[in-house]
């Protein structure tokens, strides 16, 4: 069906568009589980720079490191999708998953930084890709059936807005408190070395961000599902993966969903590739390889950029959004995202540091207004598939749109690695070349420019808009009451 046939007479009334209001300490709640989801990522990426400049890692090495186990993962998260929309349980779909997940996250971040220069090169690698591997599939065991939670929680347009608004506001919390790692982690009065700074500090991140995963197990609403249809528990192990490929298939035709991945992929992606070259630009490129002198710039530049995310692009996108709707809001943020690309050229200046966060509130369009937007485009999603397929299959959406971001950035690690060797880059020397330098720079604006530009695109004729999504609640409420 053409979502554009929908007609906006077919709109749900307001009465009961209220009822699917969510309460404060839910949308808070929610939030919270939002803040360990960005927290363990933000953590990881600063803790990462370890491995090649105390470690002595081979950026090949740590380009595989990035790659194994965001693949496994990325692998895995259609087939945890799948289960968590088929659990009964009194607890209900999602949250034994969160829990677990939660748990066996933590434990693994931590045990995956109990590294050591003394063991050498490739007994790191293998210890620390193992241990990734685990962590990842924790991560996927919460992350999953987290997102899918969110997108059950209000069949509401713009009440789904709202609720991605809080929960990304709550969630950039973590990347403005993960730049600050890298001033404890490389400050001699809290650690005689950063390597041993990561064993320890990881201990607190990992338990911290348990605690703060179980919160949406705990508090978030979720209904018994002990008292629904039976699912078929009985299946065979080529049963359950013909059924789990079947609805793959049918939620990727699904056009609307096409479009929301494609560029996702390739803006997340894009970005997630040279997110970690900001570091390395810092301290090589203004510092002169100096990282005493660096040492708190790289976490100020990450906290700006959180910050202008909190302050400036959230609630602006927010406001966009339900008042010119969600596509042009997306498309608007990412034209603005480009400005501040290109600005990164002229403002990291050795002379002028301070030069370097000007592009800030530019810069922070990018992944600030495509993660509030995109999650609540495919919570609309959902209710189409439901119209057509008659189905509900939030997981699997939810996973398939994460496994696009993890596959991707999976790419985007090995990718990373590969530009950094390519350009030349020395792990080994305190002075690049600058010839290293300027490709690393180059990398930092045109790969994010150009993912943007094909997510601009690929989102251009997105026509699922709110009289549409009114009109398709609208129906599935007629034939809920029929039924």
């Amino acid at each position: 069906m053409n979502t554009q046939t929908l007609s906006s007479d077919d709109t749900v009334s307001s009465d009961n568009a209220k009822t699917q209001a969510i309460p404060l300490g839910q949308k808070i709640a929610f939030g919270v589980g939002m803040l360990a989801n960005q927290m363990f990522p933000a953590a990881l990426g600063v803790f990462m720079v370890i491995l090649v400049q105390s470690l002595g890692m081979s950026p090949i090495l740590w380009g595989f490191i990035f790659f194994l186990p965001k693949l496994v993962d990325a692998l895995t998260d259609p087939l945890m999708g799948y289960i968590s929309d088929r659990t009964n349980s009194r607890w209900g779909k999602r949250r034994p998953f969160v829990f677990i997940g939660a748990v066996i996250a933590g434990i693994s971040y931590i045990a995956m930084w109990q590294l050591s220069a003394e063991n050498g090169e490739m007994y790191n690698f293998w210890y620390f890709l193992g241990w990734s591997v685990v962590f990842f599939l924790g991560m996927t065991i919460f992350s999953v059936p987290y997102v899918a939670m969110g997108y059950e929680m209000s069949s509401d347009y713009h009440e789904r807005t709202r609720l991605m608004a809080v929960a990304q506001w709550i969630g950039q919390l973590a990347w403005v408190i993960a730049p600050w790692f890298w001033i404890i982690l490389y400050d001699p009065n809290w650690f005689d070395s950063p390597t041993e700074g990561a064993r320890t500090l990881s201990i607190y991140v990992g338990v911290t961000c348990t605690l703060l995963a179980i919160v949406p197990a705990v508090f978030c609403h979720s209904e018994d599902t002990t008292k629904l249809d039976e699912v078929n528990t009985r299946a065979t192990v080529a049963e359950t993966f013909k059924e789990l490929f079947r609805g793959i298939a049918i939620t990727l035709r699904n056009k609307p969903f096409q479009r929301i991945c494609t560029a996702t992929f390739f803006i997340f992606n894009a970005y997630n590739c040279v997110a970690g070259f900001a570091f390395f630009i810092i301290v090589y490129y203004l510092f002169g390889g100096d990282t005493v002198a660096a040492w708190w710039w790289p976490a100020f530049f990450g906290s700006g950029s959180a910050i202008c995310t909190l302050i400036v692009v959230i609630p602006i996108v927010n406001w966009m959004a339900q008042n010119i709707g969600k596509q042009k809001a997306f498309l608007i943020s990412q034209s603005v995202s480009l400005l501040g690309y290109g600005m990164f050229w002229w403002t990291f200046s050795p002379s002028n540091p301070w030069l370097m966060f000007l592009p800030l509130p530019f810069f922070a369009f990018g992944i600030g207004g495509l993660f509030t937007i995109m999650m609540s485009m495919t919570a609309d999603i959902c209710d189409l598939d439901e119209l057509h397929t008659h189905e509900r299959r939030e997981g699997l959406f939810g996973a398939i749109y994460w496994w696009m971001v993890k596959f991707g950035a999976a790419f985007a690690g090995l990718l990373t690695g590969f530009i950094m060797s390519f350009v030349g880059f020395d792990q080994s020397v305190t002075v690049q070349t600058e010839e290293a330098l300027n490709g690393l720079r180059a990398a930092f604006i045109l790969v994010p420019a150009t993912g943007t530009l094909v997510g601009i695109w690929a989102m251009w004729n997105y026509d699922l808009n709110e009289e549409s999504v009114s009109a398709i609640r609208s129906e599935l409420d007629a034939r809920q009451n029929a039924g």
